[in-house]
């Protein structure tokens, strides 16, 4: 525990920081879609390719508020959980629980 806390306290833990496999899912729709991005920007004018980067750029902002969002309800739920694990009286009644 003391590992994690001083980790987290220097900045050392990063779960928005990790590194794709090279041969998953992930790693190969990564790639399809920036090959689909060059091949989109050949095909446009400077007009086009100016919406096409604000488009994507825009994109990436809603992938970043979704994954902070995702972290923190994942965390609250694991948060939750333990609160449960640690209710004694929880109405089992193999340890006389009401």
């Amino acid at each position: 525990m003391r590992k994690t806390l001083e980790d987290f306290y220097y900045g050392n833990i990063t779960p928005n920081a990790q590194d794709m496999a090279p041969n998953s899912e992930l790693k190969r729709a990564v790639d399809r879609v920036a090959r689909f991005e060059n091949q989109l920007t050949e095909q446009l004018d400077e007009a086009g390719q100016t919406v096409l980067a604000k488009l994507v750029e825009s994109q990436h902002e809603i992938d970043s508020i979704t994954a902070l969002e995702h972290f923190i309800l994942g965390f609250r739920l694991g948060i939750r959980i333990m609160a449960e694990c640690m209710d004694e009286n929880d109405g089992d009644i193999r340890n006389g629980g009401a």
